[in-house]
């Protein structure tokens, strides 16, 4: 499987850089998306809608960055193409490991419920940058899935013209 890495991310590769400016705006349109339905709830972006009880962590920072970068690649692999490749749930669990990994421990409800204060600080506070990691990984590898799969799965595209 790693002998095969290079290759795949090659040909993740070729598939970016066959985008059309369309898709890079529907890339850049959903990291933004992404980094604010993240970013503005957990406070790591600041705002008056929302706070913190604990400060954010430098480690925050570079993971809603990553987050929202490989989320908007992942979103734009759904954009108008003719063939769309399986859809995993990486992508999807990687975005809700992002949101847990980023946000207060303490200002999270089902923590607070499942551990209590001290266990959210002491238990879940700990776990946070592992989940980061985690988050970030599978948001990769849904990526590099999306991507391969317009290169390994393309059809062909019929001429608009009727046959004469």
């Amino acid at each position: 499987m790693l002998s095969s890495l290079p290759r795949t991310l090659r040909t993740a590769g070729t598939a970016l850089a066959a985008w059309t400016p369309l898709r890079w705006g529907a890339a850049a349109g959903g990291a933004a998306l992404t980094a604010l339905l993240v970013g503005l709830p957990t406070a790591v972006i600041p705002n008056p809608l929302f706070s913190r009880m604990t400060p954010t962590l430098w480690w925050n920072y570079p993971t809603l960055v990553a987050t929202a970068l490989l989320a908007g690649i992942v979103l734009a692999t759904y954009v108008k193409t003719p063939a769309a490749p399986r859809a995993s749930r990486s992508g999807s669990i990687g975005g809700v490991l992002s949101f847990l990994a980023v946000g207060c421990p303490v200002c999270n409800k089902f923590v607070l419920i499942a551990l209590g204060t001290s266990g959210a600080l002491s238990v879940w506070a700990p776990i946070q940058p592992f989940l980061a990691l985690a988050s970030v990984a599978l948001l990769a590898v849904a990526a590099v899935k999306r991507l391969t799969g317009e290169i390994a799965c393309r059809t062909p595209v019929r001429d608009a013209a009727p046959a004469a």
